[in-house]
């Protein structure tokens, strides 16, 4: 991206503005000064909507843990025949996740899809509990791990599409508190069904429990769902078609690597509970379904504590933090599970699934966004235009840049005008004109240098501070301020705020994003003016 240098008076742009205490105003003010009613603003009715939605929808999916295991077990089924029955469930939810993202993205109605896969996931509940026999059992376990796996991309999208990019991390740590708190509830209620009445019970409440469900998703309203803001802001293009094919994305090391460790962790966790329920259900059949429940109330009760404050610390501490530390819990659950023989103890021992379900409930989508949100100039860009410089921490982003070709997204927003006269058609799209390329020079830097190649105009530094500790993150802001010049730019990710740090900057609302000014010499001496601009 380039910017060009002028007077910090030319440089302010035509932005909605606000403070960082303003992020919960339903209302904004203009450069001028005029209030202006948000128009994308989702009503209570809709939010609340999602939050009984999620909420009903963890109560259907609890039937289908380690209940199954338990109930087949009292039907005088083999280990064999149960673990085949939760790998054909395991096997489909693995290889329906992508088809299942790429429905809801091409879906017009993400509540009719939802809508849909909750009644087939009610039929599979009821065939569980009227036909116990394994041709049933196993389409009843093929058609709810098809439906759940649009599921998620579709409560991702609505959410999404209800609140923006800004408020997505805390609305995906409001989504997993909803979510634990139905597993716990129905964890409960199941359990106390299946002890007085029968394991058979329990698939007829989860039949029941998707009554309300439906319910639930009809009170979010779908005319508040921007389709946009669910789909990715932009419309996809016939030549960003081709970039996001399978062959591209199974070319991006990062997003391979994160589905790699995803794919490490489901197939460590997903059959530890149902294998350790069956072993209960043989040890202690009267009491199994209780101590199932507890198993599932006490990581559930731990998630739905402590949720909200992992969006909250994954931008404070970084990702890789607290992904470290939920890889760390499944591995001891997992030793204290084999070596433990106590069943009661058992569910003590659940405690560190709540601490793995809290941290990956928030960051799977939130790693995902990181990885494959595109962004200007390819990533972590320290952008210099003087007359003009480049220079970039990143290698890669930097001869990305250097090359001058793009397409798609990158240039939804550039005007037929401006391509005719900056750009060309190149082999990927349009290439900028080299009477353009010739003007800039493009350096290679270190983000953790103490002096920095002379001052800078705009500096990107997209979903790079998240990853470092909270101390690095204020040296490194602080670094970019004396680094900019006045009236200069930062622009960071969406899931990345420096409002409660001890810098100047004036934070700025341009459409769904943030940006961060710093003020003139002549505004640091006049308080007012910077309130003028953050009003």
């Amino acid at each position: 991206m380039f910017a060009r240098p002028s007077s910090p008076q030319h440089r302010e742009p035509h932005a909605i503005e606000r403070g960082p205490s303003d992020c919960d105003d339903p209302v904004v003010r203009t450069e001028a000064g005029a209030v202006d009613a948000a128009t994308n603003v989702p009503s209570r009715g809709s939010l609340r909507g999602l939050d009984w939605f999620i909420f009903f929808l963890a109560d259907v999916q609890t039937g289908f843990g380690p209940f199954v295991a338990v109930y087949l077990t009292t039907q005088k089924w083999t280990q064999v025949e149960i673990g085949s029955v939760l790998s054909i469930g395991s096997v489909v939810a693995l290889l329906g996740q992508m088809p299942g993202g790429a429905i809801i993205d091409a879906a017009k109605s993400e509540r009719l899809v939802a809508g849909l896969a909750i009644a087939t996931i009610g039929c599979s509940a009821l065939a569980y509990a009227a036909w116990p026999i394994f041709p049933v059992i196993a389409v009843a376990a093929t058609l709810h791990a098809a439906a759940s796996c649009v599921l998620g991309p579709a409560i991702a999208a609505i959410s999404l599409g209800l609140v923006g990019p800004l408020a997505i991390s805390e609305r995906l740590g409001r989504n997993a508190r909803f979510a634990s708190l139905g597993n716990g509830v129905a964890a409960a209620l199941m359990g106390t069904v299946g002890y007085l009445l029968s394991s058979r019970s329990v698939f007829l409440v989860a039949f029941v429990l998707a009554i309300p469900t439906l319910l639930a998703l009809m009170r979010i309203r779908e005319q508040e769902i921007d389709a946009a803001r669910a789909h990715g802001s932009v419309a996809p293009t016939a030549q960003e078609a081709k970039s996001t094919s399978v062959l591209v994305l199974l070319r991006q090391r990062p997003l391979l690597v994160f589905a790699g460790s995803i794919l490490l962790l489901q197939l460590a966790n997903a059959s530890m509970l149902p294998l350790m329920a069956g072993i209960v259900t043989t040890r202690s059949s009267k009491w199994a379904t209780v101590l199932i429940a507890a198993c599932i109330i006490v990581p559930q009760a731990i998630v739905a504590l402590t949720s909200p404050s992992v969006g909250r610390k994954a931008q404070a501490w970084g990702r890789r933090p607290l992904m470290l530390m939920a890889f760390a819990a499944l591995a001891i659950r997992g030793v204290l599970f084999a070596t433990v023989k106590d069943p009661y103890l058992l569910v003590a021992v659940q405690a560190f699934d709540g601490i793995t379900a809290a941290v990956f409930s928030v960051m799977v989508p939130l790693v995902v966004a990181d990885i494959a949100t595109p962004q200007p100039g390819a990533g972590e860009a320290l952008v210099k235009t003087l007359a003009c410089g480049i220079c970039g921490s990143d290698l890669h982003a930097l001869k990305h840049a250097e090359n001058g070709s793009y397409s798609g997204r990158s240039i939804s927003s550039v005007s037929e005008t401006q391509l005719a006269a900056h750009f060309s058609p190149g082999k990927n799209g349009q290439q900028i004109k080299p009477r353009l390329r010739k003007m800039i020079n493009f350096t290679q830097m270190n983000l953790a240098s103490t002096v920095y190649v002379g001052r800078m105009d705009v500096i990107f530094c997209m979903n790079v501070l998240i990853y470092f500790s909270e101390q690095r993150r204020r040296s490194l802001v602080q670094h970019f301020y004396d680094t900019l010049e006045p009236g200069g730019y930062l622009f960071l990710g969406h899931s990345e705020s420096i409002s409660k740090m001890p810098v100047k900057f004036q934070a700025i609302v341009l459409n769904d994003c943030i940006l961060y000014r710093k003020p003139t010499a002549e505004e640091l001496q006049k308080p007012e003016l910077v309130a003028e601009r953050r009003a």
